[in-house]
């Protein structure tokens, strides 16, 4: 019980900073809104499907990039020292983790009305795409949120997320283009399920690999 609440006041004040600010929120939407028209520009239409499935999952891993990682790389070391002097490691990571999933819940909602829209295109089973899009949002969450934690604690933090992020999402775009590509041929659900419980137990194994490690980086 102590946890859950040192948890939610830690999701409180995400928001009530995020609210004040709206630098994340707003940096990622002007960013993944500005791509889809640059794109529409470049191509008018898309008539390939597997062409519209990698681009739309391109915009969503480098606006998940701009959006997650600045959990800790833009945190002062004052609020690191206020925070670790509050909470346990495991809070701020599960605060941390939960914020960044809900945030790019919203945005990658957003993002796919506006390129659906854009490009008037939509998939032949849209409530699996969404279910692959929701998917997305959740692994991207969890893996950079722990790979923004160890970078912060490293100088150049922004280039060692982007050397420690690449080995490790690139497996995981890979599932989630394939499970996307079934949503958008139409085939069977029960055909796409191996690719979800791949991404299910990708994020669980990261959430408990934050847990574990994250006391260590905190300590530091």
């Amino acid at each position: 019980m102590h946890l859950f609440n040192q948890v939610k006041y830690l999701i409180q004040k995400e928001i009530l900073l995020e609210w004040r600010s709206k630098y994340a929120i707003n940096g990622v939407l002007l960013y993944v809104v500005s791509t889809v028209f640059v794109c529409f520009l470049s191509f008018i239409t898309i008539d390939n499907k597997i062409t519209w499935n990698a681009l739309f999952w391109i915009i969503m891993l480098f606006a998940s990039i701009n959006g997650v990682s600045k959990s800790f790389l833009q945190e002062s070391k004052g609020r690191q020292l206020y925070s670790y002097v509050l909470a346990s490691p495991g809070a701020i990571i599960l605060a941390k983790t939960i914020y960044n999933v809900l945030l790019m819940l919203v945005l990658t909602t957003i993002a796919l009305a506006v390129y659906t829209l854009v490009f008037s295109y939509i998939p032949a089973d849209f409530l699996m795409f969404y279910v692959a899009v929701l998917l997305g949002s959740l692994s991207f969450s969890t893996i950079f949120t722990m790979i923004s934690a160890i970078a912060s604690k490293a100088g150049n933090g922004g280039m060692l997320m982007a050397i420690l992020s690449f080995p490790v999402i690139i497996p995981v775009l890979i599932v989630l283009i394939r499970l996307a590509k079934n949503a958008i041929d139409g085939l069977d659900r029960s055909v796409s399920l191996d690719e979800i419980g791949i991404l299910l137990l990708i994020n669980v194994m990261t959430v408990c690999a934050s847990l574990l490690l994250f006391p260590y980086l905190w300590r530091d």
